[in-house]
């Protein structure tokens, strides 16, 4: 695949890394960008061996945020357009049903720290840096910010960090739970290889029924949600990745699962 404002490469296991890759801007996000990261979204979603996205920044930033001071869309569009159109990356996101793990190497802001929010697992570098920036450039929320970031944090700290745009270091991004885990600059190649190698390897329907179980039981009933379950079992039972962990279990081996 070829962007002009991302970097695609696969692994033979089947983890796909997307690098936002303009680092003269630190990866901010113009709308060339937002085009192909929605259109790549789409692409792992529809990809049939594609398991685990990690999404991550080229050079000493992952993004940061919308390039307000490059191309700020269509002279013929009106700002309610240009907006929905780049949102469209966000729903793209939201919609993929494996697991996303953003990979943040430095600073994420804005759009950019949103983009990492909406991702299943987060991992940073101690070097990484996170805000809601906004505020200070005279704009409110957007790219699911006021949708993912109440339900990380709470309602009373989103606000703080909204309201307020404070840069936070890692550590404190990591103690109020926006971030999974916080490790070394120089280990976080390392350590996002080896959680998306354990994600690639692991039964890709059971993963991706657990997620979306997870996703939609934020809003459901206990009901609702034990009925849901139900349903993802049931799907799950008719897989071979199902009867082949209890053959590895029942042979004391590990299993290999062929999302099947």
């Amino acid at each position: 695949m070829s962007y002009e404002t991302l970097r695609h490469e696969r692994s033979a296991t089947g983890v796909v890394t997307l690098t936002l890759d303009r680092p003269a801007r630190k990866n901010a996000m113009d709308l060339t960008m937002f085009d192909e990261l929605r259109d790549a979204l789409r692409d792992f979603e529809h990809a049939r061996d594609d398991r685990v996205l990690v999404i991550t920044g080229a050079g000493d930033a992952f993004c940061s945020g919308a390039d307000i001071g490059g191309s700020g869309g269509s002279g013929e569009s009106s700002v309610l357009t240009v907006i929905r159109h780049i949102h469209e990356a966000v729903l793209a996101l939201h919609q993929v049903s494996r697991p996303v793990i953003a990979k943040v190497n430095g600073v994420a802001a804005g759009a950019g720290l949103n983009l990492a929010l909406g991702c299943d697992l987060i991992v940073a570098s101690d070097r990484a840096r996170f805000s809601e920036i906004f505020a200070k450039r005279g704009l409110s929320l957007d790219f699911g910010g006021s949708w993912v970031l109440p339900r990380l944090v709470g309602l009373h700290r989103a606000k703080e960090l909204v309201l307020l745009a404070d840069m936070l270091d890692a550590a404190e991004a990591e103690r109020i739970g926006l971030v999974n885990r916080v490790v070394p600059h120089d280990e976080l190649d390392a350590f996002v290889d080896d959680w998306a190698e354990r994600l690639a390897a692991g039964p890709p329907v059971a993963l991706s029924l657990s997620k979306r179980l997870l996703e939609t039981g934020m809003t459901a009933s206990l009901a609702d949600a034990l009925e849901n379950e139900s349903m993802a079992v049931s799907i799950n039972n008719s897989t071979e990745d199902m009867k082949e962990a209890f053959r590895a279990f029942r042979d004391r081996r590990d299993p290999v699962f062929r999302g099947r």
